[in-house]
């Protein structure tokens, strides 16, 4: 069941009330204790912007190797339809969860979310309005289709002038001529439909908020708050933080020894073999050469190789 918490659920002494919409701070330390960085203040994992740039240029398959060997399994998500399909999406997840619409539900979470959490306007704004520079909106809207989109592109500007990001949506997107619009809406979604979602519980109701910053659903992904969102080549990935930087920093040495080995294959200084085996003394030495003979030309920041050299011992 997609449930995120059913109320009256104790871990380690907690209540995670599932109707509680945003997640509490003490909550959200619970969850990740992994993550010894910065964190926002509502304690959400805050990866930080310089390692979110260095991301950009990792891959899918350098990230899951990473996290399969750290026995995260269940990290990828396929399948997807694109918005600016040739762009990278990189960012931190900010998440939300919709059900389908349920009339006595929707309306205490309406009547809290305004009168007592000071909220305005209809639910599917209000994941939006936490958003900031950075993020990735990462929603599950339980696949709805006809009737179930709740982004189109007044929505869509907003969540990019917020985050200078797009979105990763479980369901239906309306408004996509509009969307395509926007220049850096790099996004992925299931499905396009025109229609729209239909809030009122005393009328039609297609869906309901249940839950912001909690643990949420994507494909067969468990997301956090705070995971790093990989959205490249039709595919998402989702880094949890404290892994984030052990992805980048194995892609850049694997990025700087495929430039080294291809550079010597095309030389013909060694062969196919010597290259795809384990590398010989001679060749890490040859290596550590061209590391420090390039190091202002390579891909990779400078003081990622230095850095990467210092614990070398050719």
């Amino acid at each position: 069941m997609k449930t995120l918490f059913f109320s009256a659920i104790l871990w380690g002494g907690l209540t995670l009330p599932l109707f509680a919409q945003q997640i509490s701070k003490e909550e959200l330390l619970f969850l990740t204790p992994e993550w010894k960085g910065e964190r926002f203040a509502d304690g959400r994992p805050k990866v930080s912007d310089a390692l979110l740039k260095r991301m950009r240029l990792v891959t899918h398959e350098e990230a899951w190797a990473v996290m399969k060997g750290a026995n995260y399994k269940f990290q990828y998500a396929e399948g997807w339809q694109c918005i600016n399909p040739d762009s990278v999406l990189v960012g931190r997840a900010l998440t939300a969860t919709f059900m389908p619409g349920r009339p006595d539900v929707h309306r205490v979470i309406d009547k809290k979310g305004h009168e007592k959490d000071g909220r305005i306007k209809s639910q599917n704004s209000w994941p939006i309005d936490l958003l900031v520079k950075g993020d990735v909106y990462v929603v599950d809207q339980f696949g709805a289709h006809e009737n179930g989109p709740t982004i189109g592109d007044n929505l869509g500007n907003s969540i990019y002038a917020k985050s200078g990001n797009g979105i990763v949506y479980e369901g239906a997107i309306r408004d996509i001529a509009g969307l395509k619009e926007i220049g850096g809406f790099t996004s992925f979604f299931r499905t396009y439909h025109p229609s729209h979602h239909l809030n009122n519980p005393d009328g039609e109701l297609n869906t309901t908020l249940v839950g912001i910053n909690h643990p949420t659903r994507i494909g067969k992904v468990m997301v956090m708050p705070g995971d790093v969102v990989l959205g490249r080549d039709g595919a998402v990935t989702f880094i949890p933080p404290h892994l984030a930087e052990k992805v980048v920093t194995t892609s850049e040495i694997v990025r700087l020894r495929d430039m080294f080995g291809h550079e010597r294959l095309r030389e013909q200084k060694y062969t196919a073999g010597q290259i795809d085996n384990r590398w010989s003394d001679e060749i890490e030495k040859d290596f550590s050469k061209w590391l420090n003979s390039h190091i202002n030309e390579l891909p990779v920041p400078k003081e990622q190789i230095q850095e990467y050299l210092k614990n070398r011992t050719w």
